[in-house]
């Protein structure tokens, strides 16, 4: 016996919201929907066991959670699979019609992919809404990266071990639907006032570029001495870079140092290998004494900050639930992010102002401890650079998307080594000249007014606020009826 396909009516109570139930208050001819009634949400694919991912490009691509940004897809390092492969997930593919959606490690990505990715296949991480009527993708694009519909996404979101947004959630989210003449003049007005806060974010990006050369500019010079050419002639009689380098080999007790061939440094510089100088993530201090219900510092990794390499949001935690399974350092230990893609972001930082001068943090720290001989800054300054950055991303190991710095690249890493009064020169000088360009910090503070000004455009074209709205038009509940009663026929 086959099943008695709803009513109009019934579709209708399933996917209006009621107006008790509605979050914000719409003009008169809007309704409040699901995202059921207006569209089909399906998942992707997980790929057949024993089926890996190409290189090499296909006529198939395959779109990762990875490949999802601002809205499109980032195209610089997109997967292929075989025709084979293809072949036993046809029905996984999206269309340049469709709407996307992470619902898995990054979850709430969202975006329409381009024309020519079309029918490309869908990682199981991330869902579409297809079959869309009575509005636009692009339309449906936008409720979704309105605060309103993130925070619905981030409500929905079960808790697990591994978090994920189910695809059910992604059909009961609710939006405003105005009428589809409305609809068009809203996408219309927003693309435009969205693309000239792209044009200017694009600005302050290419000024970015400007900064990170100039800054990598300086950077070299300081570690080639020439910052410090003037100084070094006033201060003839400091001690050299050997006698440092002889003093430091005595306290570690560690006779069998290997000096690496001298680059374009001066004369009272030596290069060394920075585990000889510098201990690479020295063991754990013993803290006996130390009461589990003690509070301690704990450094997750989003609290280091890629853009000003200073840790901004340090958490407090009991010592009983961090002294294991955590990264130990203590205060001025330099912590370097060693996997991606936070440490080509420049994440690093000086562990300062711990409580009890010790803490923990995330595992995916490597520990840089320095001497009385080196100054933990210029340490910092020197594993920040871009250069640095660059070899160490050529020396990383591991599975893609999982790939670290091994402690070996930073033990192997050659050091220029100046005397220790040098070193303090070089840091004073580099930390004025920096201190001087406020350009990371007013560029930070102006993305965040753009991303304000954004939220604020969608804010008012779902609150029918744009000055777009005619209240003589026909009301929307036509349209989802019209919707609705092609799925009774």
């Amino acid at each position: 016996m086959s099943k008695r396909k709803k009513t109009v009516d019934e579709l209708l109570e399933e996917v209006l919201v009621p107006e008790e139930e509605q979050r914000y208050e719409v003009p008169d001819n809007w309704i409040w929907v699901r995202v059921k009634g207006i569209g089909n949400v399906k998942g992707g694919k997980r790929l057949p066991k024993g089926h890996a991912l190409l290189s090499e490009p296909t006529p198939y691509p395959y779109l990762r959670v990875a490949d999802f940004t601002e809205g499109t897809i980032d195209e610089k390092d997109i997967k292929y699979i075989s025709e084979v492969t293809a072949s036993k997930i046809t029905k996984y593919v999206v269309s340049h019609e469709d709407v996307y959606i992470s619902i898995a490690g990054t979850i709430g990505k969202t975006g329409i992919v381009p024309k020519h990715l079309s029918g490309a296949n869908l990682t199981e991480n991330a869902a579409k809404i297809t079959d869309i009527k009575g509005t636009s993708n692009i339309f449906i694009y936008f409720a979704l990266i309105t605060d309103e519909l993130k925070n619905q996404i981030m409500q929905s979101v079960v808790s697990t071990s591994q978090p994920k947004l189910a695809l059910f959630r992604i059909a009961d989210l609710e939006l405003p639907l105005p009428p589809l003449n409305e609809q068009n003049r809203i996408v219309q007005k927003a693309k435009f006032l969205l693309s000239k806060i792209e044009e200017a974010k694009q600005l302050i990006e290419e000024a970015k570029e400007t900064f990170e050369l100039r800054r990598a500019a300086i950077l070299d010079k300081a570690f080639r001495g020439e910052l410090t050419k003037k100084w070094r002639e006033q201060n003839p009689n400091v001690e050299s870079g050997f006698l440092l380098q002889k003093k430091i080999i005595s306290e570690l007790k560690d006779k069998s140092i290997e000096v690496i061939n001298e680059k374009e440094i001066p004369a009272t510089w030596k290069v060394v290998k920075m585990g000889e100088v510098v201990q690479i993530n020295p063991k754990k201090k013993k803290l006996e004494d130390v009461p589990g219900e003690q509070i301690c510092t704990f450094i997750p990794m989003p609290a280091v900050s890629d853009k000003t390499g200073e840790i901004e949001q340090p958490e407090e935690r009991e010592y009983s639930k961090v002294k294991k399974g955590y990264t130990f350092f203590e205060e001025k230990d330099v912590l370097f992010a060693k996997i991606t893609p936070c440490m080509e972001n420049g994440k690093a930082a000086i562990a300062k102002n711990l409580k009890n001068g010790f803490g923990f943090g995330s595992t995916e720290f490597h520990v840089l401890r320095t001497s009385e001989c080196i100054n933990e800054t210029y340490i910092h300054y020197f594993v920040r650079s871009k250069k640095f950055r660059l070899e160490a991303k050529r020396e990383m190991t591991g599975a893609v998307g999982q790939q670290r710095v091994p402690k070996e690249f930073l033990i192997n890493y050659p050091l220029p080594l100046p005397p220790k009064e040098e070193q303090d020169v070089i840091v004073r000088t580099l930390s004025e000249i920096f201190s001087k360009d406020h350009f990371v910090e007013q560029s930070l503070h102006i993305e965040s007014k753009l991303e304000l000004i954004k939220q604020s455009i969608l804010s008012k074209a779902f609150r029918g606020e744009l000055g777009t709205n005619n209240p003589s038009e026909e009301n929307s509940i036509e349209l989802l009826k019209a919707i609705l009663q092609e799925q009774v026929k």
